[in-house]
């Protein structure tokens, strides 16, 4: 939920100590707890007298104030416990839902979470898109497009808490709705940001569930007797995996998982792009862009070329959920360490995607296979001279990886699900509710993959949808709530990118749709491959 920032003590004039109807309230020893706008139509603050010698808090109010119920949280063991400032009224709510329940974040967290949602699998499809554009536009489009995501995600962080409100919005569909209202969320926002965080679940469940049944087949080898699994079982076995990986309580006890998610994503992309590089070209390779048949499919495969790389960043709707896991004061905001976290994970992230996508063209050019990208040309072309634990490695790191990413992609859906509880019966969920909730979120994923099979094919379309969440709704939600001076710079930054984003959402759009109708789609319902 959106919560207070502690204001100056400048923001509230200091009026004169008074004897009469004055109560003094003991100011708890921990970070205080921040109010929700979403749930709260109260006051915002509370008119507060200045300290006095023992360390209370003066409250002018004649009416006898309620007991604070806000639980003690820890802070993290190299921060040192300090003293609130300032009393707000506490909406408990806050305290009992995934994402808000432990602000204990720190940078370090921060750079966790940051980068095990920044960088996946999709990145291995980067080569693909090289094949359409070239060498030069290739390369002056995936910077162009790593520049403006960091950008905006550079704008979520500064967004995250307003000096002028005293407020904080801990999830990117309240601070969209907070800006543009409720009903232009529900319209614009709502679906693109549980895609991306259901949609994810349910491809990694594919992607994982696929690469368990190749980690098998290495391990076993060829003249292996024992019998496989299906493909349906062996998704059943990574969605188990997940589910009890999920009762982890909330985002900030899932540091450790989103560190050994992004540890070992960055081992797999480097396994890739070494394994490429140091085989050597392929014979027979070829730089020279794909060309077709018509200038209509020309365009399509460009625009395709674009959603590739398009789609390659992601985690711009767990940015605000991630800093919310942050202490945050006046002296001392959230936004320092979440920035500095998260300049430290994309360094890496670029240190990772710019030599699989330069390294995986230059070895494989235009035979890179379109379906899979790199983790399919790894298995295709090096299946025989590259050692067996190699590959085996790198399909394990690959699984690990999903597992760990399923976390903290799912936290959001976790948090909505439990909010619904909270919200109707104004007390926090039983922790049987808690674990079938997270259960029944899985299998349900679980469900929509097997069911579903060709989802793939609509994922063009559908995340042309989610585009904005990216690169253009948070250009507007700047524009709206900061108002830049008009024909500045930052106004006219803001402008051009969040109307390219729109843009380019549309025709990625309409390419999912050329797309469908022009192949068709292989509808095979409860029959993956």
């Amino acid at each position: 939920m959106g919560d207070f920032v502690e204001e100056e003590s400048s923001a509230i004039p200091p009026r004169p100590a008074m004897d009469f109807g004055a109560h003094v309230v003991s100011a708890p020893p921990m970070q205080p707890q921040y109010n929700s706008p979403s749930l709260s139509r109260k006051p915002l603050l509370l008119p507060i007298e200045p300290a006095d010698s023992n360390g209370a808090i003066v409250v002018a109010n004649k009416a006898t104030p309620k007991p604070s119920h806000t639980p003690n949280f820890f802070t993290p063991l190299s921060s040192p416990i300090r003293k609130a400032i300032q009393l707000t009224k506490f909406d408990p709510q806050d305290a009992w839902l995934p994402i808000t329940e432990s602000r204990n974040g720190n940078a370090y967290y921060a750079a966790f979470h940051t980068l095990c949602s920044g960088i996946g699998i999709q990145a291995l499809i980067l080569p693909v898109a090289f094949t359409i554009l070239g060498w030069t536009w290739g390369i002056i489009c995936l910077t162009v497009a790593f520049v403006w995501q960091l950008y905006t995600l550079w704008l979520l962080v500064k967004l995250h808490e307003s000096t002028q409100t005293g407020m904080r919005y801990s999830r990117y569909f309240q601070l969209f709705s907070a800006t543009f209202g409720e009903r232009m969320g529900k319209i614009f926002a709502l679906f693109p940001i549980m895609y991306l965080s259901g949609g994810t679940c349910v491809a990694l469940i594919i992607i994982g569930g696929s690469t368990m049944k190749i980690f098998f087949q290495i391990v076993c080898g060829h003249g292996c007797s024992a019998k496989p699994l299906t493909t349906v079982e062996w998704y059943l076995v990574f969605t188990c995996a997940a589910v009890v990986l999920s009762q982890l309580p909330n985002l900030n006890s899932i540091a450790g998982v989103s560190l050994i998610g992004a540890a070992t994503a960055i081992a797999y992309c480097t396994i890739m792009w070494l394994v490429s590089v140091t085989s050597g070209r392929l014979d027979g390779v070829s730089y020279d862009p794909v060309k077709e048949n018509d200038n209509m499919a020309m365009i399509f495969s460009v625009l395709n070329a674009l959603g590739i790389m398009a789609f390659a960043f992601r985690g711009h709707n767990l940015t605000l959920e991630i800093q919310a896991t942050m202490p945050s004061t006046e002296k001392n905001p959230s936004h320092v360490p979440m920035w500095i976290g998260v300049k430290v994970a994309y360094a890496i992230i670029a240190m990772c995607m710019f030599p699989l996508a330069i390294g995986g063209y230059w070895a494989y050019g235009h035979k890179i296979p379109a379906n899979g990208g790199m983790l399919t040309a790894i298995y295709q072309y090096h299946g025989r001279d590259t050692s067996q634990f190699v590959l085996a490695l790198t399909s394990l790191l690959v699984i690990i990886n999903a597992v760990s990413s399923f976390q903290i992609y799912g936290m959001p859906m976790f948090d909505d699900m439990e909010s619904k509880y909270t919200k109707r019966k104004n007390k926090p969920c039983p922790w049987w509710l808690r674990s079938g909730f997270r259960a029944m979120f899985g299998y349900g994923c679980f469900f929509v993959a097997v069911a579903i099979p060709f989802l793939g094919s609509l994922a063009g379309l559908i995340g042309g949808i989610a585009v904005p969440v990216t690169f253009a709704y948070p250009c507007f939600m700047w524009l709206r709530i900061k108002k830049p001076k008009k024909y500045g710079l930052m106004w006219w930054l803001n402008w051009v990118l969040g109307l390219s984003g729109i843009i380019l959402s549309v025709i990625l759009i309409a390419a999912g749709i050329y797309v469908v109708i022009d192949t068709g789609i292989e509808v095979s319902f409860f029959k993956p491959h």
